[in-house]
């Protein structure tokens, strides 16, 4: 199969209804509630996370008390009871083994959920924190919750895009990026930057979305205001890596993985019935998302055992 021949997949976002404050509040009663008990219902089953889990609710408690910038009370809120969702829980989990057994102190990000490269440079407070995003709205959060934590003196943010990055080769010991490569057309440039600007013996943390079977997915809207639409009106919006997309699009930059695991779906669909939900359901109960990694979700040998979609981490080493 070419790889630039995927199977594609189109589809039409959902409106998200708007609840009313009544609803909102008795919302976030039920989530104060049932989230500590599914966060220990999840621990029956291994569930990967569940460590960094704590540590984002006790920073959600540390800024309610502080209030040092204008972070929102419901940003606040979601750091406390639900800050992440889905596969988030091995993402995190699998590049915080890497990072928190290494001293470094150039570290690059390129576009992860902001909730994980802020917590490392909180966390490692001899490290400066470079993070880039072509998001504007999304890196305008990102610098409420430096401020909100007192990390401007050692996190920069600025609104690249990787492949346009200004940076000297060889500038940073660490680079991480978590679900972004997938989003981006010219994934294997992007890759490829990612590597120049690795420093020789630095380390590359991935993780991409995979299948036993690769394909593409395009949506009716431009989910970061970056894409230019086709000639039917939907926007690339992210692609599944199967192996031998990622023999083809990034191994040839970066060799092997030194390290790697896959964590996927157990049944062909639950993905997808999660995502839908989500994106509908203004009453999702975000607060089960770790009970269900770990009742809907586990590890792996490989992205051919998958049965449906999974997540793979990858860490690299430059030789």
């Amino acid at each position: 199969m070419n790889s630039w021949n995927q199977q594609k997949t189109y589809i039409q976002v959902p409106s998200m209804q708007r609840l009313g404050l009544a609803k909102k509040l008795w919302q976030a009663l039920r989530g104060s509630v049932l989230s500590p008990t599914y966060w220990i219902l999840a621990h029956r089953y291994d569930v990967p996370g569940l460590r960094f889990r704590i540590d984002c609710t006790l920073l959600g408690l540390q800024l309610l008390y502080s209030r040092k910038a204008p972070i929102s009370y419901s940003d606040v809120y979601c750091l406390i009871f639900w800050p992440m969702v889905s596969v988030r829980y091995f993402e995190f989990d699998f590049m915080w083994r890497t990072l928190s057994t290494r001293s470094f102190q150039s570290y690059l990000d390129v576009s992860s959920p902001r909730l994980f490269p802020v917590l490392v440079a909180s966390k490692k407070r001899d490290i400066f924190a470079t993070l880039i995003n072509p998001d504007v709205r999304d890196l305008a959060y990102t610098l409420e919750l430096v401020e909100s934590m007192g990390l401007e003196s050692r996190c920069k943010l600025y609104d690249y895009r990787v492949g346009s990055a200004p940076f000297n080769s060889g500038s940073f010991e660490i680079i991480t990026s978590m679900s972004v490569v997938e989003h981006i057309p010219e994934d294997t440039q992007a890759v490829q930057k990612m590597w120049d600007l690795l420093k020789p013996g630095g380390r590359l943390l991935l993780t991409v979305p995979c299948a036993a079977h690769a394909s593409e997915e395009y949506l009716d809207r431009d989910e970061y205001n970056l894409m230019n639409s086709n000639e039917d009106g939907y926007f690339f919006f992210q692609r599944y890596y199967d192996q031998r997309l990622l023999q083809e699009r990034i191994f040839p930059i970066t060799g092997q993985p030194c390290r790697y695991a896959v964590y996927g779906e157990m049944s062909p669909g639950l993905y997808r019935k999660n995502m839908d939900s989500r994106m509908s359901d203004p009453n999702y109960p975000a607060w089960r998302e770790p009970y269900m990694m770990g009742t809907e979700y586990r590890y792996f040998k490989s992205v051919n055992d998958l049965p449906g979609i999974g997540v793979i981490g990858m860490e690299f080493v430059k030789h």
